[in-house]
């Protein structure tokens, strides 16, 4: 007969598990066990929910020996096995040499075992195709991680704590303990006789967390009695309006945002419009789409971008963002663009001889139609739609055509002006972005006069008249 301290908490985890779908009838689910009271009661409750005639999930105990502590650790690791084979659940050992693996990485003691212990986790959880990982992970440790973040400037997302369930790796990390403090699990263990052990690098000082826990909250609750509840509190509400927030910039993100193979782009004034908060949400989603990757420490990067975006005065700069990516903006344009991408400028000529013809330009995205055919009876049925077309008097060209790559010192008697202006001039006239110029297609006959820049500019050469007979339409198409 279950205890009546450990049905309890069976029943409220069995609540928590239904309200947030921790699991489903049929799961398998990894329990993560440490050997420490949270985790120990943690298996038996879920081996209690797991007989549920309803339920039947399948449960794998998981322990993972750090090598920090000799003896000890083997201890603690023979007392999980034990207590899965009392409980009738396979078993699972992960023993690391953690310390060598510090050495080796750099990395510091705490950040080196969760390495290697989720590494591990992820790799039971395939064997045995589980749905999820139940960590034992509770209120207190909430409280733990918010004033951790807090001292370390989080913004919401990091002040939301850790999540109920969080979806990693295709697997789902859950925590049905999380809003339950230390004291009552330890006591439930103590009434209930069952047995677990106490890892005394828990005591250490020299970790951050283990301060907090020792000192920081019992130095502030003082002024609040209540002060662990008081920020798992304060998570909750952070983690609901931070999803909200989220899903905001996801749904903005897919109205605004243009994704290429090798950029990703943005109009400075569709950022400008956003409330400032959202403004720093889609910049920090672009950088985890690229993926840059994002952290707490990343506000002056992100903020280095929005304050660029957000000028009202149009202008060009370049933010080196790191890992090969660097962010220009170009007028209007944000461009978050590889190196690799910025230095291949193409180079091309493709000629054109019979009509109608196609031309689907390389590495630009765009394709130029050409169409013959005889003048309407009207000048208004010859006009082009928009600057992606022009219209020219077929008889005033010279064949073949070609379309080719921008070259130096290029020229285009424009049309409605006097003389000759350069290209270079005609972009940045028409304030076209320094990095796109290259990849404008230029449209020349066999005298060499540039006829038409695509979506830019026509020129003055065989312009459509009263006396036209025949008609050489082109359109530039953007793929």
């Amino acid at each position: 007969m279950t205890h009546p301290a450990l049905y309890r908490l069976v029943r409220e985890v069995r609540q928590i598990g239904l309200e947030h779908k921790l699991w489903s009838p049929g799961d398998v689910i990894i329990t993560a066990v440490s050997g420490g009271p949270d985790s120990t009661i943690l298996l038996h409750i879920l081996n209690e929910i797991s007989h549920d005639p309803d339920m039947k999930l399948s449960l794998v105990c998981a322990h993972v020996n750090h090598g920090f502590r000799g003896q000890e650790s083997d201890e603690e690791a023979e007392f999980v096995r034990r207590l899965a084979e009392e409980l009738n659940i396979p078993f699972e050992l992960g023993v690391f040499d953690v310390p060598a693996y510090m050495k080796e990485s750099g990395k510091g003691g705490q950040e080196a075992a969760r390495e290697k212990r989720y590494a591990f986790l992820h790799q039971v959880a395939d064997k045995y195709r589980a749905q999820a990982i139940a960590l034992a992970h509770h209120g207190d440790d909430q409280a733990e991680t918010v004033i951790m973040r807090l001292l370390r400037g989080s913004g919401p997302s990091g002040i939301s704590g850790m999540r109920m369930k969080r979806k990693e790796k295709k697997v789902e990390l859950i925590r049905p303990l999380l809003r339950m403090n230390k004291n009552t699990l330890v006591q439930a263990c103590d009434q209930a006789k069952i047995p677990y052990v106490i890892d005394s690098s828990n005591l250490l000082p020299k970790y951050m967390r283990n301060e907090i826990r020792m000192d920081v909250l019992p130095f502030l609750g003082q002024y609040n009695e209540q002060l662990s509840h008081s920020l798992n509190r304060l998570s909750e509400i952070m983690a609901e309006e931070d999803d909200y927030l989220q899903s905001e910039a996801e749904r903005i993100y897919r109205q605004i945002v243009s994704c290429g193979k090798e950029e990703t782009m943005v109009r400075a004034q569709d950022v400008a419009g956003l409330h400032l908060a959202l403004q720093r949400r889609l910049i920090k989603l672009i950088l985890n789409y690229l993926p840059l990757g994002t952290d707490d420490g990343d506000f002056a990067r992100i903020e280095a971008i929005r304050k660029g975006t957000v000028q009202s005065q149009p202008t060009t700069w370049t933010l080196d963002l790191g890992g090969g990516v660097r962010c220009i903006r170009e007028y209007d344009l944000i461009r978050f663009v590889s190196a690799r991408a910025e230095s291949a400028i193409p180079h091309y000529t493709y000629v054109v001889e019979c009509f109608p013809a196609e031309v689907s330009v390389m590495d630009t995205g765009h394709i130029v139609h050409f169409t013959r055919h005889e003048a309407g009876a009207s000048l208004s049925e010859m006009l082009p739609e928009g600057k992606d077309e022009a219209v020219f008097d077929a008889d005033g060209l010279e064949y073949p055509l070609t379309v080719r790559s921008r070259l130096a010192g290029d020229s285009m008697k424009v049309f409605g002006m006097n003389g000759s202006k350069k290209v270079k001039d005609i972009f940045i006239d028409e304030k076209v972005p320094p990095s796109l110029r290259s990849r404008i297609p230029m449209i020349a006959d066999a005298a060499g006069r540039i006829v038409w820049i695509p979506g830019v500019r026509r020129s003055s050469v065989a312009v459509v008249n009263e006396r036209t007979s025949s008609l050489l339409r082109m359109r530039m198409e953007r793929d």
